[in-house]
């Protein structure tokens, strides 16, 4: 079983798009809301997917597209919400990469 055919049942529509909005590549990946380890939620909002509570997310999704290698200015976009990747790693299996993870953070646009 690969990671690809898990994510494309189980997670969410996901796409990689440009510094210019132009969507780069679509994906089926995990997002969810980063944690503190002891349970202390004190300064953070419920959200659809879960708690946030920093605005920071877990990203598990497949080898393609590369998050290790992203352009400046690309993002991550689901559900209509932007996430810069903060850092990005491959996990692999044997010699192959088997999914990519990284910390990613909502974009907040100033107006």
């Amino acid at each position: 079983m690969t990671f690809s055919s898990i994510s494309e049942r189980f997670g969410r529509r996901a796409s990689l798009v440009s510094k210019d909005g132009e969507k780069l590549a679509e994906m089926n990946a995990f997002i969810s809301p980063l944690r503190y380890k002891n349970k202390m939620y004190l300064y953070g909002v419920n959200t659809e997917i879960g708690y946030n509570s920093q605005g920071h997310y877990l990203y598990i999704g497949p080898p393609e597209p590369d998050l290790t290698a992203l352009e400046n200015g690309e993002c991550v976009s689901c559900e209509g919400e932007r996430y810069r990747v903060d850092r990005a790693e491959k996990v692999y299996k044997g010699s192959e990469v088997f999914y990519i993870w990284a910390v990613i953070r909502v974009i907040v646009e100033n107006n």
